[in-house]
């Protein structure tokens, strides 16, 4: 059972702080404390040794659990694979899942048809909507060096109206996502990569946001979604600008980083920290490079019903989800295991259900 976790209240003596409160982030691995239209957010950060030739590690697995190896032993964990790390074919129904693949690579098989080979920035936005399948694993490649994983997987609910929209598979390329450089009056830099949203700042947003699938919460008018992530050199300063939407709720994860002033207030620990999203926030960076991870958005406000990877408004929907997929099985598995990996080969792909293929060095095959 997860701790519950220990809430720091912002400063009190401050009126109209943009701080509403920090709450510490557990282990590595472990779920992050998230707000209404989220449902989950985690980080993987895992250090995979050398490959075998097998895609796997070249390291004992002895001593783990193997099939539900969350144990970070030796800096990584297996998960739910045997031979390769990740998360074999697993069904989803009533949300959306958006993957971010910072380091290593993710191969991606599910039961549209659809897989891909993504990492390096990339982004995975599936729509589960009325039920998906999907696979999930790490393959090593690297079979002379260290084979670093570093990803975050978001999962953004669905309205009662789109819980069982059509599936839908997309793919955002690290190189196609909008970003922005700011350097203040000291030379220091803080980089921003838009996901989801765009970045309203003097000028104009930065790059052109990229469309979120079309069931999405994200898709809708006012939703005010935004998924960033954040870079800040050593005493870096930037002010992030205050949200658009007028109900909108913000979170802001500092996951990497010895300490950061945000509004004035000393954040020295990893923390989720709770802002109010009209106001803009100065962050003010210690001695040490920092990583973040914005989520922000208007609150569904439905009831949320869920049993493990299904997530409706009603004990009765989630009786029904379940009774479909071992009915139905969601529309099989096309694949002959139920852990699918796609080669040797590093280069990146999606196909797409309908057979289109894209990469990110020349767009549609």
């Amino acid at each position: 059972m997860t701790p519950s976790p220990v809430l720091v209240p912002a400063d009190s003596t401050a009126q109209a702080s943009p701080v509403i409160r920090l709450q510490p982030l557990g282990s590595l691995g472990l779920p992050w404390p998230v707000l209404d239209p989220f449902l989950f957010c985690v980080y993987h950060d895992d250090a995979y040794p050398a490959a075998n030739g097998q895609m796997g590690p070249a390291a004992s697995l002895a001593g783990r659990d193997m099939g539900q190896d969350f144990s970070r032993k030796e800096g990584w964990s297996m998960y739910h694979g045997s031979t390769v790390p990740g998360f074999p074919a697993h069904p989803h129904r009533g949300f959306e899942t958006v993957t971010i693949v910072r380091k290593g690579l993710i191969d991606h098989s599910d039961s549209l048809g659809a897989t891909a080979r993504f990492g390096g920035g990339d982004v995975q936005w599936l729509t589960a909507g009325k039920g998906v399948v999907h696979s999930e694993m790490f393959p090593l490649l690297d079979q002379n060096g260290p084979n670093p994983l570093e990803l975050f997987q978001i999962w953004l609910n669905l309205p009662a109206s789109s819980k069982m929209a059509a599936p839908y598979f997309s793919m955002f390329w690290s190189g196609d996502m909008p970003r922005l450089l700011a350097t203040d009056e000291r030379g220091g830099t803080t980089e921003i990569a838009v996901i989801a949203g765009s970045l309203g700042l003097p000028g104009g947003a930065v790059g052109a946001p990229l469309p979120p699938p079309p069931d999405s919460w994200a898709a809708q008018a006012g939703a005010d979604v935004a998924i960033w992530t954040l870079r800040m050199s050593p005493s870096a300063r930037w002010t992030l600008p205050a949200a658009v939407g007028k109900d909108t709720r913000r979170q802001l994860y500092f996951h990497k980083g010895s300490s950061v002033a945000v509004a004035g207030q000393a954040v020295r620990q990893a923390c989720a920290i709770e802002l109010r999203a009209g106001l803009a926030v100065e962050l003010v960076n210690g001695p040490d490079a920092s990583e973040f991870l914005l989520l922000q958005g208007r609150p569904i406000g439905e009831p949320v019903a869920q049993h493990g990877p299904f997530v409706m408004n009603t004990q009765a929907e989630i009786r029904q989800a379940i009774s479909d997929y071992q009915r139905t099985g969601f529309g099989g598995w096309p694949w002959p295991d139920g852990a699918p990996v796609h080669g040797g080969a590093p280069e990146r792909y999606a196909r797409h259900p309908d057979g289109v293929e894209e990469r990110p060095e020349n767009g549609p095959a």
